[in-house]
């Protein structure tokens, strides 16, 4: 009985994995394909990677792409990072509620998340634009231009707003597994208290620094519905310029650029579950 249950859940569970990665597996080999057809193999080929390096459009997309998710992490991380040592030297009483509010931006959906930041800076622009007006009629010394638009600042904002809540997650479980009595020992040697920042909290939360930077800056690369509804018509990443792209015919150069970012993706995940993989047997070790 247990050798049927056990046959028929590996079944199941390969029909899972068919149903899920079976589609990305024929986009993969499509995009070698040395013809426009999706479904007519016509022989090996790079070409569409060659035509894809080539495209304008698709590379002022990825540059802005990468430029975005790099800056976004590095600010993240830090402003996550402060935050959640913030958070570490709360009372109980006052951290758990906070932490709950932190929690919402990843359990939220992504729509809502858009719309709601869309929406914010539609109203601080026409609040700044009312302010603007005032500011240059009372004064002649600095002109404040009047009209601002979603762009590349807006869509930075965005991704920094969702990425600082994967921080803190991945940062304050490293500080409540740090011994408290650390800081007041490198204190009591004659260190300051930024000197035991340095040397002392940040060598013990680095493994979660880095593990939080690599998922926000994966998250990142991944977003579309949050870029879509803030990066307005001036800016526009790689996953808004494939869905742009499948709105007219659909061209093999999607197939070679979706296969390039689901294998950095993946890259960038197996990065993180090695990490902690190893933290985890590293920590069994000294147990």
């Amino acid at each position: 009985m247990k050798r049927n249950n056990s046959a028929g859940n590996r079944i199941f569970m390969a029909l899972v994995f068919v149903f899920l990665y079976a589609p990305i597996l024929l986009l993969i080999v499509f995009s070698f394909n040395a013809g426009t057809s999706s479904s007519v193999w016509k022989g090996f080929s790079l070409d569409w990677y060659g035509k894809l390096f080539h495209n304008r459009i698709i590379m002022q997309s990825v540059y802005t792409t990468l430029l975005v998710s790099f800056l976004a992490t590095i600010i993240a991380t830090f402003a996550g990072t402060f935050a959640a040592i913030g958070f570490y030297a709360m009372r109980r009483r006052v951290r758990e509620p906070l932490m709950t509010v932190n929690n919402i931006p990843m359990m939220n959906a992504d729509i809502v998340t858009g719309v709601s930041l869309c929406l914010f800076f539609v109203a601080f622009f026409t609040f700044w634009g009312d302010f603007a007006r005032w500011f240059n009629g009372v004064q002649s010394f600095i002109d404040l231009p009047v009209r601002l638009t979603m762009g590349f600042g807006t869509l930075l904002l965005a991704h920094i707003t969702f990425n600082i809540p994967y921080i803190i997650l991945s940062v304050g479980p490293k500080l409540r597994q740090m011994d408290k009595n650390l800081i007041d020992a490198a204190q009591d040697l004659g260190c300051t208290w930024m000197q035991a920042f340095w040397k002392v909290i940040i060598p013990e939360i680095k493994p979660g620094i880095v593990s939080g930077a690599l998922t926000a800056f994966t998250m990142s690369i991944d977003d579309f519905v949050i870029s879509y509804f803030t990066a307005g018509s001036s800016a526009s990443t790689l996953a808004m310029t494939i869905y742009g792209m499948t709105k007219k015919r659909v061209s093999p150069q999607i197939n070679a650029i979706s296969t390039l970012l689901f294998i950095t993706v993946l890259v960038l995940l197996a990065i993180v579950n090695i990490r902690e993989a190893r933290q985890e047997r590293l920590r069994a070790s000294r147990l």
